[in-house]
């Protein structure tokens, strides 16, 4: 699918600066504006940028929503509070469903700092997204909702990617760690750690669930097993 960011009546150059610049991280680069507040491009939306000043130059500026609209198949709002106009309001759930729809241009619209989109902006929209907020204070930055939105398409897309990126360590196999075990007990034994007698069966209990919950690599082991034996040298 295409994605493409619709930024109406933008206020801040910074905010749009910082827009460019979420888009640039997680892999976009079609940015509308529709009617800005001020002058665009300007100074502060290129400082801002870092970066993604070839988003911010290739963006396109419109007059009306209708216009900036027409390359997409599927127009998806977002809004702070949720509104009584016959809209189906989506999840981040549901939202991820419609990204992996195939062959999809789908344009995602913000609304001004201030106040958002406006009834008559969402009527353009075939669905509504709320991002979940604190109640106690809904409104996002602008380009912190936006941010979230380039990164939930990109989890969705790239699904793989993130995982494959966690690491391989080799974790030791078990039978290492039950030797080092008998290693540590047998010397704590000689130490006459396990008195009372009657609380040797919990405390090696305990000893075991510690140590047979990590994960440690071959060289931890062995660098745990020489201090062990360091420790217990005369």
């Amino acid at each position: 699918g295409k994605f493409g960011f619709i930024l109406v009546k933008p206020q801040l150059g910074e905010n749009i600066g910082a827009c460019a610049r979420a888009m640039k991280n997680f892999g976009f680069s079609k940015l509308y504006i529709v009617e800005p507040k001020i002058n665009f491009p300007n100074h502060k939306a290129k400082a801002t940028s870092v970066g993604a000043y070839d988003i911010i130059n290739k963006a396109k500026v419109f007059n009306n929503i209708q216009d900036a609209i027409e390359p997409f198949n599927l127009v998806v709002s977002l809004s702070a509070r949720r509104r009584d106009i016959n809209k189906k309001n989506i999840s981040l759930k549901e939202f991820q469903k419609i990204i992996k729809r195939r062959n999809l241009n789908l344009g995602l619209m913000f609304g001004p700092e201030a106040s958002g989109l406006s009834n008559k902006d969402l009527s353009f929209s075939n669905y509504i997204l709320q991002i979940p907020t604190s109640p106690k204070f809904k409104s996002l930055n602008l380009s912190h909702s936006l941010t979230i939105i380039c990164y939930e398409i990109f989890k969705s897309l790239n699904d793989k990617k993130i995982k494959n990126n966690e690491l391989n360590l080799k974790v030791s196999s078990k039978s290492k760690i039950t030797s080092l075990l008998a290693h540590l007990i047998a010397l704590l034994e000689k130490k006459n750690f396990f008195i009372p007698k009657e609380k040797r069966h919990s405390m090696i209990l305990n000893i075991n669930n510690l140590i047979y919950r990590l994960e440690p690599n071959d060289k931890e082991l062995r660098i745990l097993a020489s201090i062990i034996s360091t420790l217990s040298k005369k």
